[in-house]
């Protein structure tokens, strides 16, 4: 059978746009959080208590499904992982949803969650020269052309926001730049070694690792004094740790195991558009018409993105 075949074939095509629709939903659920931070912070904690509670929360699901997974592997119905595998799992986990998270919410003190996730735009192209620098992958017509259109609304939106001002801001700014990087390199890490693992192994070993992580700070600032907070930070921070970092957390990663780092991190530029609806319904974030058109050529981006035949 021809590669041609293959590429063709029903089976290839429902695989790309299960991995498709796994990005953009993911991508949806897991931007979303950033309300649920700006919420959070309206009892008056930190970026750490915020992180903390969400690991400490969503910890048993993952810790459950790694323990299930590290069982297969000692019965042989999963390969056992190679010291440089467990080494660089701990630097995903590190990485990933610890210093990525942590440097995400201290950027979300001081700017909107708008803002925020436009930022985190720059994720894609992060993604691709990186892949392209160091893993030697080629970045094809269709991809600069999807990163056009949506960059291109991505101007529109920031001159609605070149009115945001204050001393805090170009930090809080330089917080989610510096966060985007970090998933970056967790992607293109997570893309090479999910090959071995499979998809669901990485995340429940990645996220127990970031788990701990995050505990051993916020316990290290906090201590155990730090768990007594209101009724309201342990429900929004339920919401948090399920429906915004369980749920998404396995979507993306099922995702990049069928369509790609590169696809699935430009995908993740519909997690931005849908937040800007979401602050300006419930955080009362202005929305105009400019942010109306960059959002326009934004889903055209995510358009052609979804044309591009899937590949061997």
């Amino acid at each position: 059978m021809s590669t041609q075949t293959v590429q063709n074939s029903p089976a290839a095509g429902n695989e790309f746009w299960t991995g498709f629709v796994l990005a953009a939903l993911g991508a949806v659920l897991f931007s979303a959080k950033a309300i649920v931070v700006k919420f959070t912070y309206r009892y008056g904690v930190d970026a750490v208590t915020i992180i903390g509670f969400r690991m400490l929360l969503s910890l048993p699901f993952f810790a459950a499904i790694a323990w299930f997974q590290a069982r297969r592997a000692r019965r042989g119905r999963l390969p056992r992982l190679t010291l440089k595998e467990s080494l660089l799992l701990w630097l995903l986990g590190f990485i990933g949803y610890y210093l990525a998270s942590l440097l995400d919410f201290m950027g979300l003190q001081y700017i909107s969650a708008g803002l925020e996730r436009l930022i985190l735009f720059l994720s894609p192209t992060f993604v691709l020269l990186l892949s392209a620098v160091f893993l030697k992958k080629r970045i094809s017509g269709g991809q600069w052309l999807a990163l056009g259109l949506s960059y291109l609304g991505v101007v529109f939106v920031f001159l609605q926001d070149l009115s945001f001002s204050g001393a805090n801001v170009a930090l809080g700014a330089a917080f989610v730049v510096a966060s985007a990087i970090s998933y970056s390199f967790y992607l293109i890490g997570s893309g090479e070694i999910i090959r071995h693992i499979g998809a669901t192994r990485l995340v429940a070993y990645a996220m127990s690792i970031s788990a701990i992580f995050s505990l051993i700070h916020f316990l290290a600032l906090h201590g155990l004094q730090g768990l007594v907070q209101p009724v309201g930070v342990y429900g929004l921070s339920l919401i948090h740790a399920v429906v915004n970092t369980v749920i998404p957390t396995f979507m993306i990663m099922w995702a990049v195991a069928r369509v790609g780092a590169p696809l699935t991190s430009q995908l993740g530029l519909l997690g931005p558009v849908s937040v800007l609806f979401l602050a300006a319904w419930l955080l009362g974030e202005p929305i105009t018409g400019l942010q109306l058109l960059g959002t326009a050529f934004t889903l055209a981006g995510a358009v052609v993105l979804g044309r591009r035949k899937p590949s061997a």
